[in-house]
């Protein structure tokens, strides 16, 4: 809990004592002593290596276990499909994919959750699934890209 309030004040993160008090009551909520999620991610995708990067840096309690598809061989389903759209697992609960897989990441994410919260309202999660599956469409064009950076 300290750590979230002077990171907020470190970074000079100006919002109204409001928002700070729920900030801070989310970060309270969610400090717990184990993982609860996992996310497979695919370590040969450069566009996928840059994204759980920079998630891994907002994972401030370790709550998520990202494990590379490409080098574990616990998977919980066909490899291929872990490798064709991104998955993630609550502890104990189902194997969820696309967006649906997304919003629980961003509930496990003290910066992110809100996002993740208004992502349980069925209609978003819709708008976002077809966000997603465009987003796959251009993926391979995106790695190309981003191989191309050296990212």
């Amino acid at each position: 809990m300290r750590l979230a309030a002077s990171w907020l004040d470190e970074h000079n993160f100006f919002m109204s004592s409001r928002q700070r008090c729920f900030f801070l009551i989310t970060v309270a909520l969610m400090t717990r002593k184990h993982r609860v999620v996992k996310v497979w991610f695919d370590s040969a995708c450069p566009l996928c290596a840059r994204e759980i990067k920079i998630m891994r840096k907002l994972d401030w309690f370790n709550k998520v276990d990202f494990v590379d598809v490409l080098s574990t061989p616990d998977c919980p389903t066909q490899r291929e499909h872990l490798l064709e759209r991104f998955h993630a697992q609550r502890l104990g609960g189902p194997l969820l994919s696309g967006a649906a897989a997304f919003a629980l990441l961003w509930r496990s994410l003290p910066l992110l959750r809100p996002l993740g919260e208004i992502a349980r309202i069925p209609f978003v999660l819709r708008i976002l699934e077809i966000l997603y599956l465009r987003f796959l469409a251009i993926r391979p064009k995106l790695q190309t890209i981003f191989a191309n950076r050296g990212a």
